[in-house]
């Protein structure tokens, strides 16, 4: 597959065939591809290699996830048009090698490709197949009911993030996210007696989660609450909601050192490769994309981290690798200072048929950046003269002269809080929707902060005649000016697309979406069969 720099006109745009992108992916070749739909329709049907890469929030995305300015990348859509309008914008950004799936969606079935549905699923269908070949232990909702209400000597540990965690829980359960269950387990069940069951919302995590204390060679007795959350609300059980409780931060010495030497075997095992932090520059090579990743606790990295790495917590890294790490064939360095979260998740992505290293020899005083990771975005085209403050935009609306402010934040964050009287509109939708805005003077863009509104700046100017304004600071200064936002849904102007809701979200999904969802999930396996370019490989 060829693709060279052509002027920036959509007929210049070179087709990628089917073909193309899956010899590449059997031959394990750096490509991005990237399916630029929102998140929602994205859900419905795409590759098994396909990150969601929305056009809304490309320039957000593109310089942290696709660092290699040369790397080949093939975007995608199913007739919306978007797919060379992402290419376009990815060259103007400077990437050189871009083109766009001949056909889509639609070209990839017609050639015989497999098409798969949800999100994340080159994890899931991971899990499904470590389950298939491991045949993870778990046990049913009933059964660990049973077991709680017996006062059976059991802990039940969650492997999804906090934030979810907190969303719901099983009675009684400690949150526990992934990375850290070898790590910390010896801390919540000393005594090897004691039954641990881990969950998740669904499957992924629960049978990772179970298999890694499994792997590790750990003690006690483990299963996987099997169906997570959804098995458990299936059978008419009810969950907890707001919890705080975490694991413990403190590790007993010996059991730290047992951890390690637990986790170095299963990465071994695995194939990980180990680098010094000394010769970490030798993995920076022109011709190969490297995703440099800390994998401890959001708290731990804003305290402090490494240089040029990003936070993915390590159980999150191997539910959402394609969204991380789109480049696939791409080479992943992963930073631990304990190290054991770090040898766990690799050894879950190189069996994902990832090339990854973990940094040996990290000591407390290496973590010398703290804070968030600044995300590099490109300048975008606006003018001093285009940005406004919050206090004129206010002056604006009370003249009622027909300033129309429109926001393009994400539509979650849009319906809870907004400029009073702001029509929400997805970035990717603002040619389509055009036509229907109101009778305006003027228009004012905005978001959380002004950061992918100032994207949509001159996208709009170009529609439209009037002149286009960018509310500098976005939604927080305006806030910050003392000004209140208003919450709903009643300006949509876009159809709430952006956000694809999970069926094991919440306990308000039907019963029939939830079954669905599952038995979606054991066939998976087959799926994979079909596909054929996966490459993973189960220890």
């Amino acid at each position: 597959m060829s693709l060279e720099q052509h002027p920036s006109s959509p007929s210049s745009i070179p087709t990628v065939t089917y073909a193309e992108v899956r010899a590449a992916l059997l031959a394990r070749q750096e490509i991005a591809l990237l399916d630029v739909r929102e998140e929602a329709p994205h859900a419905q049907a795409h590759p098994l290699f396909a990150a969601n890469f929305p056009y809304s929030h490309l320039e957000l995305n593109a310089y942290n996830r696709l660092p290699r300015r040369d790397v080949r990348i093939v975007t995608l859509d199913d007739g919306e048009g978007l797919a060379v309008r992402a290419a376009l914008r990815l060259r103007a950004l400077g990437y050189t090698q871009v083109g766009v799936l001949a056909g889509g969606v639609r070209g990839w079935r017609e050639a015989g490709g497999e098409l798969f549905q949800d999100v994340n699923v080159p994890s899931k269908s991971f899990g499904e197949l470590v389950e298939a070949r491991r045949h993870t232990p778990s046990l049913s909702a009933q059964e660990v009911k049973a077991l709680l209400d017996s006062d059976a000597d059991v802990v039940v540990v969650d492997a999804r993030r906090f934030d979810e965690y907190q969303n719901m829980n099983i009675p009684g359960s400690i949150s526990v996210p992934g990375a850290e269950l070898v790590l910390r387990l010896p801390a919540i069940a000393p005594d090897p007696r004691t039954q641990v069951i881990v969950n998740c919302a669904g499957r992924t995590r629960s049978i990772i989660g179970t298999q890694s204390l499994v792997n590790a060679g750990i003690a006690n007795p483990v299963h996987a609450l099997r169906n997570g959350t959804i098995g458990w609300t299936l059978a008419g059980q009810t969950l907890e909601h707001g919890q705080q409780r975490r694991f413990p931060e403190q590790i007993d010495a010996e059991q730290q050192r047992q951890a390690r030497r637990q986790a170095r075997d299963v990465a071994d095992r695995a194939g990980v490769k180990r680098i010094a932090l000394a010769r970490l520059a030798e993995l920076d090579q022109p011709d190969r994309t490297l995703y440099r990743f800390d994998v401890r606790t959001p708290e731990q990295y804003r305290a402090g981290h490494l240089p040029g790495f990003l936070s993915a917590p390590g159980g999150q890294l191997v539910q959402e690798t394609e969204m991380n790490a789109p480049v696939r064939g791409a080479r992943i360095v992963l930073a631990d200072d304990e190290g054991v979260r770090a040898d766990m998740t690799a050894s879950w992505l190189a069996q994902m048929a990832w090339e990854v290293y973990v940094v040996d020899g990290v000591t407390a005083a290496d973590f010398s950046v703290s804070g968030e990771s600044p995300r590099e975005v490109p300048v975008a085209a606006v003018t001093p003269q285009q940005r406004i403050s919050a206090q004129q935009l206010k002056t604006w609306i009370d003249a009622n002269n027909g300033t129309v402010v429109i926001d393009v934040a994400l539509s979650a964050r849009y319906v809870a809080g907004h400029i009073p009287g702001a029509w929400f509109v997805l970035r990717s939708d603002i040619a389509a929707v055009a036509r229907r805005f109101p009778t305006a003077s003027r228009f004012v863009l905005t978001c959380g902060s002004a950061l992918l509104a100032q994207f949509a700046v001159p996208d709009l100017q170009a529609l439209v005649t009037q002149p286009v304004y960018l509310l500098d600071g976005g939604n927080a200064a305006w806030q910050q000016a003392g000004l209140p936002l208003e919450s709903g849904e009643e300006h949509l102007l876009s159809p709430r697309i952006d956000r694809y809701r999970r069926p094991y979200e919440g306990t308000d999904n039907a019963t029939e979406a939830m079954q669905a969802y599952l038995d979606w999930e054991f066939g998976l396996v087959e799926q994979l069969g079909r596909d054929g370019t996966h490459g993973f490989f189960v220890i």
